[in-house]
């Protein structure tokens, strides 16, 4: 009887399983799975004890939290209960209130007259303390809370406060914050194998201007300035030193922009070679008969960016560093290289007007972006055979003619473009588009629809100054509020080096050539079609 039992639940299980693959076939859903009570499992033997190490998700987050007080919670209970112990429940909470802290001075009088005054505690600097002036700086560079909206908060808390001053704490006394993002960006131009840019509208002292950032995965850098040419370009990436050197790379530069032979000559054979100022290297142009500023290939002005990218050189910034760029004029300086996303952007946006060009228009489309996989896919493993193989792709790509002419243009523009375009492939570690750069400004651009434009050289400067630095603080993994706190001196406050040396440390740390594998085999396209003649990777 047993075994008749026995044989039944065998039939039992393998018709089941039939039934579920004739309706996998068939598309249809199967049994549901329904999963064995409580009671089952604890009826079953304790299971082997964990592996030793640490438990994945790190733990239960109450061990990871400093308790600041205990407090025992009475319960009510009838006469004869029997105490079991406590029950742990940890709450988080803010305390945010108003603290006014009256400071008695000692004065002294000397025999020789002199008067002495006990000297203010570090951190307090004028009538408002560090705390207040970390949430300050908090709340208006990293949540993006206006004046007005920070004014009525801090009276809401109880801080007897002003509007102007607010914006003096917000500007006033803020040169070391704004020291330390300059020597951010040397650090990061001092190191870096590339870095990407880009700028937005900025408005500044009721003017239109433009904010250019610069940056990589290790820091980001802002500027606002009233001109988007080349040559301010040029002075961003000076960082701050401001001085002219006419030396090989200079002079390169000057060849490269077609500047006239003459012209060439006299810089070349001039005896003095380095100029401190503006005004010393203006001065010296007009010396040489070099004095035309008007247009960008006006010889004063060539002469300019060759003497500013030369300082750039002697200062050992951008060492054999790449540049990367959506294309736009004034960042086409030193190793040049293009994004991608922007190039495919122009076919995305092309007018079509028939079925013929709109067909046209997506198969190109297709080739792109299966050649971007392509290209992520080099990154990770890159190799002269591959190299070869993807500039030959890259000419049947570009140099195809659909018969659509505003697309065969388009084309042949951005064939031009190739060595930008394929410079991943003499450089594996740059990336492929300027995602980055994008995500960056886009602080900027909230900040710009917020509070609008600034006024003032100093309101200017510590906007840039602190968007850069609670950039560079989310890209190292600090925490700008505790980064605040070291430097304003608050009590008990975490230390955090400085971000420079951070900085560099991360660029050492960080082996050259060392990337990470990338998931390009899975990459999906708008029609899944891929190029044809091209082999499945």
């Amino acid at each position: 009887m047993i075994e008749l039992l026995g044989r039944v639940r065998d039939l039992e299980r393998q018709v089941a399983t039939r039934d579920a693959e004739i309706a996998r076939l068939k598309g249809l859903k199967g049994r549901p799975e329904i999963k064995p009570s409580g009671m089952e499992q604890g009826a079953k033997a304790p299971s082997a004890p964990p592996a030793c190490g640490p438990r994945r998700g790190g733990g239960p987050k109450t061990s990871r939290r400093t308790i600041h007080e205990d407090r025992v919670v009475k319960a009510t209970v009838p006469p004869g209960s029997r105490f079991k112990g406590y029950q742990t429940f940890v709450v988080q909470d803010l305390v945010l209130r108003a603290h006014v802290l009256r400071l008695r001075r000692e004065c002294w009088v000397t025999p020789d007259g002199q008067r002495i005054t006990a000297a203010l505690p570090a951190g307090i600097s004028g009538h408002f303390g560090p705390e207040l002036r970390r949430f300050v700086l908090a709340q208006h560079h990293q949540g993006q809370v206006t004046v007005a909206r920070l004014l009525a908060l801090l009276r809401g808390i109880g801080i007897d406060i002003s509007k102007r001053q607010v914006m003096r704490l917000l500007i006033a006394g803020q040169d070391d914050f704004v020291t330390e993002a300059r020597d951010v960006l040397r650090a990061g131009l001092d190191t870096a194998r590339w870095i990407s840019v880009d700028d937005t509208g900025a408005r500044h002292a009721g003017a239109n201007g433009v904010c250019t950032q610069i940056g990589n995965r290790d820091f980001a850098w802002f500027g606002t300035t009233q001109s988007k040419s080349r040559l301010n370009f040029l002075t961003l990436l000076s960082a701050g030193h401001g001085d002219y050197v006419v030396n090989d790379a200079a002079l390169d530069t000057m060849r490269d922009r077609a500047l006239a032979g003459p012209l060439l000559a006299r810089l070349a054979d001039s005896a003095v070679r380095h100029f401190a100022c503006p005004a010393a290297w203006a001065a010296h142009l007009e010396r040489l008969g070099i004095a035309s500023f008007e247009g960008s290939l006006a010889p004063a002005r060539v002469a300019t960016e060759g003497a500013l990218w030369g300082s750039i050189a002697a200062h050992g910034l951008l060492r054999d560093a790449v540049i990367l760029s959506d294309d736009a004029g004034q960042f086409d300086v030193g190793s040049h290289a293009l994004c991608w996303v922007h190039a495919e952007r122009l076919v995305h946006r092309l007018d079509t007007f028939t079925e013929a060009q709109r067909a046209a228009q997506q198969h190109l489309r297709c080739l792109i972006w299966w050649f971007y996989a392509d290209l992520k896919a080099y990154r990770a493993d890159p190799s002269p055979r591959r190299r070869s193989e993807l500039r030959a792709r890259f000419d049947r790509i570009f140099r195809r003619r659909t018969g659509f002419i505003t697309l065969d243009r388009l084309l042949a523009r951005l064939h031009g473009r190739k060595p930008e375009l394929l410079r991943v492939l003499d450089r594996p570690e740059i990336p492929l588009h300027t995602n980055g750069s994008e995500n960056d400004i886009r602080a900027c651009v909230t900040k710009r629809k917020i509070s609008g434009g600034t006024q003032s050289e100093a309101g200017r400067n510590c906007r840039d100054a602190f968007l850069g630095l609670a950039k560079t603080c989310a890209k190292l993994g600090v925490s700008f509020w505790e980064f605040l706190g070291h430097r304003l001196h608050v009590a008990a406050a975490s230390m955090v080096p400085a971000l420079p040396d951070l900085v560099r440390l991360r660029a050492t740390a960080r082996s050259p050539g060392v990337l990470p594998r990338l998931r390009s085999q899975h990459t999906r396209f708008p029609n899944g079609n891929r190029e044809p003649g091209t082999a499945q990777p």
